[in-house]
């Protein structure tokens, strides 16, 4: 297949689960299929990223775009004037009529087979009526984050503006599911939501999968008895959330029991509030962007999974497990996810119930071993890479032959008919 995929950023560097899902998928698809590779570039992305984005496309196409700084006054400025705009800021923001020029330019000149649209946002560049057929790639039901942000929200006014954008965001989400020939979700759990809620027909699941050859542990490092990390980009709301929750309800109650116990948080550009927590409290390390998170996991007694928002599944999780971490997660934080409590993790969903959780594998070296290794033996054995990419490019030919298939049938109609009249 000679592929056109969508995206509003190049993927190196390779630091957040979106980036990860389809960093990984497109490197196992370029092995059998043409890959062109059109992104938004604010020009603020490194030169080495375009370099590297060899590793998984054959065809780089750069749509110039600008973005405004988050929390400058640009930044305040189109939040406001969003108000009166029927699209929610988080898909309004990626516009481009240049994106959607070149998309239609492109496509319509019969080089591709098939466009795929990576995440909600860039289907607002998506013209409609394209020369072939559209697949739309959903990591998340995306609606359902922000719904989920509008419920936890305590500030009045915060939670008017959530409440918008979370509407918004159901209407455009449902609009752009359903004028796509296919829909690919990562989770069964999504893939039934958008079935019944949207009412989307064409909709199918494909597995997380996991690079278990990297994320494998070295036994190079020395485990910290009473350490927990927590890995994943702070600038994602969910996940600041998900600290904000444990360190403001569910650390207290473990330093009842453990009063040494300490967190690390690695990911890219923590919250304001988080760096002044950790220069208070030395028990909480803020790393930021880190070259690999492999060792940080690798010395924690404990993975942290705190998630009260979010949609898709979690890669953070499989990442994890692949390390023979112990884990304790929400239900949310493991939503769409193949495991069980209490085997390969286990999910706590109020503070008291999350601590003791964390206390029990802090002060159990053996109970913590034990699911580690668990966890690990089910990602080797059922979330690879290559067999997640062969669901995705057999749903895709798929989606190529109907569409074909039809464009023949409504042809071969037209015909008749027009005989009919003569």
């Amino acid at each position: 297949m000679r592929i056109l995929w969508l995206k509003t950023e190049l993927l190196h560097p390779v630091d957040k689960g979106g980036k990860i899902r389809t960093y990984n998928m497109l490197k196992e698809l370029k092995r059998d299929h043409f890959i062109s590779y059109m992104t938004l570039d604010d020009a603020s992305a490194d030169s080495a990223a375009r370099q590297q984005s060899s590793e998984y496309c054959h065809d780089l196409i750069c749509v110039p775009y600008e973005q405004r700084e988050k929390f400058s006054s640009g930044f305040y400025a189109e939040l406001l004037l969003n108000l009166a705009s029927r699209f929610p800021y988080a898909i309004s923001k990626y516009e481009s009529a240049s994106m959607r020029r070149q998309i239609s330019e492109r496509v319509n000149s019969g080089t591709f087979d098939v466009v795929i649209c990576d995440f909600l946002a860039p289907a607002i560049n998506v013209p409609r009526d394209l020369a072939c057929p559209t697949i739309l790639f959903q990591h998340n039901v995306e609606a359902m984050i922000w719904k989920r942000h509008f419920e936890v929200q305590n500030n009045h006014l915060k939670k008017i503006y959530l409440r918008q954008q979370w509407r918004k965001m159901e209407r455009f989400e449902r609009e752009t599911c359903q004028r796509f020939d296919t829909v690919i979700a990562v989770s069964k759990e999504d893939c039934e939501q958008m079935r019944k809620e949207y009412a989307v027909d064409n909709v199918f699941e494909i597995p997380t999968g996991v690079d278990t050859d990297f994320f494998t542990p070295s036994g190079g490092e020395v485990v910290d008895p009473h350490n927990v990390v927590f890995t994943g980009s702070m600038d994602w709301l969910p996940n600041e959330d998900a600290i904000r929750y444990y360190t403001d309800q569910i650390l207290p109650l473990i330093r009842k029991s453990l009063r040494d116990v300490t967190l690390t948080v690695v990911g890219r550009n923590p919250y304001p509030g988080l760096l002044e927590l950790s220069e208070k409290d030395p028990a909480i390390v803020v790393t930021g962007r880190v070259k690999d998170v492999r060792p940080y996991m690798e010395r924690a007694a404990a993975y942290v999974v705190p998630l009260r928002i979010g949609g898709g599944t979690r890669l953070k999780i499989y990442e994890a497990m692949a390390m023979e971490k112990a884990i304790v997660s929400t239900s949310i934080g493991a939503e769409g996810l193949p495991v069980n409590d209490g085997k390969e993790l286990f999910i706590a969903d109020t503070p008291d119930k999350f601590a003791a959780a964390v206390v029990d594998l802090l002060t159990n070296p053996a109970l913590a071993k034990r699911v580690g290794q668990q966890a690990r033996q089910t990602v080797v054995e059922k979330f690879g890479w290559s067999g997640v990419a062969r669901s995705f490019a057999e749903i895709c030919e798929t989606t190529v032959r109907d569409h074909r298939r039809a464009r023949v049938a409504t042809s071969v109609d037209v015909r008749s008919r027009q005989q009919s009249a003569v």
